[in-house]
């Protein structure tokens, strides 16, 4: 089982190297998920997952959430697979908000090609993105 911390690492990168472990029958865990950085002008970041949020209809879909969890969960389902190859790995993955009692002594990886503090350019965290989008500080 490979643990992954989120702490101050970039989404869309962490998550292809989550994405080809999974493929490869790894059992991943991420942690600190909530920490994790999405690069890019914030405002713009939080308008594309507002029109995301906004399409469709609530009976019927497509359904994009709004929980840091469920957040980077999607961001890793959208890099594998479709069908049964992609649906086996994605069963294999467990994003946690913070650092749970079971995990807290096994040392996680944390990716050094993945930092924010090597960005350029502005980011926003999951956190501030899932609280922008109206789910109350819970999870």
């Amino acid at each position: 089982m490979k643990v992954y911390d989120g702490n101050n690492q970039i989404l869309g990168r962490m998550s292809t190297h989550v994405a080809k472990d999974l493929l490869k029958g790894e059992q991943v865990r991420i942690i600190n998920c909530e920490k994790m950085r999405i690069s890019g002008n914030p405002v713009a970041t939080k308008k594309k997952y507002l029109e995301r949020r906004q399409r469709g209809d609530r009976d019927h879909g497509p359904f994009f959430p709004k929980t840091p969890h469920k957040i980077v969960r999607r961001t890793v389902r959208g890099m594998l697979p479709k069908y049964r190859k992609g649906q086996r790995a994605l069963r294999r993955l467990k994003v946690h908000v913070g650092t749970p009692k079971e995990l807290s002594k096994i040392e996680p990886i944390s990716l050094k090609e993945s930092d924010a503090n090597r960005l350029k350019c502005k980011s926003i965290s999951v956190e501030e993105l899932s609280l922008w989008l109206g789910t109350p500080k819970r999870w």
